[in-house]
């Protein structure tokens, strides 16, 4: 991919030289500017989401919250791996802050231990939930828009709300559907030789 990447990367520049080349160095350097912007401003977004992460782990806010929602989780990925369920519990809570890159590492985590006991529904249902990604704050995509120079940056919040609820509950329903589908289907008898 990166090959890939290159590849476009130095034939829009040699493009660029033949079309514009007086443009070509200012151009690189207002790009390299509004990258740096960017940058800067999701760094911000995240050292304050995983901050605060890190402040309601060591006050024990997290273990509660986590004994509290524990009977909803178990009956959610149907495991009662209790490490495996707030791994996926954690990972579900940044994506709701919308923070997609930050629980990455929770939810392979979370999925090793589902496939290691068994458990390919509760692995297909974190893979879902994090591909539809509900957000009830989508802080990331506020703060690209910030970045952007966007007036009214939080306007997405009710149209991002509604359509990853909708996206979220029809991929579960689908999970559940097709796991269950394949629970009630007879298995084949084979014939003896």
């Amino acid at each position: 991919m990166n090959g890939i990447f290159a590849v476009i990367f130095l034939l829009s520049c040699a493009l660029f030289l033949f079309t514009d080349p007086d443009g070509f160095l200012s151009a690189m350097l207002s790009g390299g500017e509004k990258a740096a912007t960017l940058a800067l401003s999701l760094l911000a977004v995240y050292c304050v989401w995983l901050g605060f992460f890190k402040i309601v782990e060591k006050s024990g806010l997290a273990e509660r919250i986590t004994r509290h929602t524990m009977p909803a989780m178990r009956h959610l990925f149907r495991s009662n791996d209790r490490e495996a369920l707030s791994l996926a519990g954690g990972n579900l809570s940044a994506n709701l802050l919308g923070l997609p890159g930050a629980p990455t590492p929770l939810g392979i985590k979370a999925t090793k231990r589902f496939l290691e006991s068994g458990n390919s529904y509760a692995a297909d249902m974190l893979f879902v939930l994090n591909a539809t990604s509900l957000q009830l704050l989508p802080t990331t995509v506020i703060a690209l828009r910030l970045a952007a120079g966007s007036a009214l940056a939080a306007d997405i919040f009710l149209p991002t709300l509604l359509s990853t609820l909708l996206s979220t509950l029809l991929g579960g329903s689908l999970v559940f559907l097709t796991h269950s589908a394949r629970r009630k289907k007879p298995h084949a008898k084979r014939r003896p030789a």
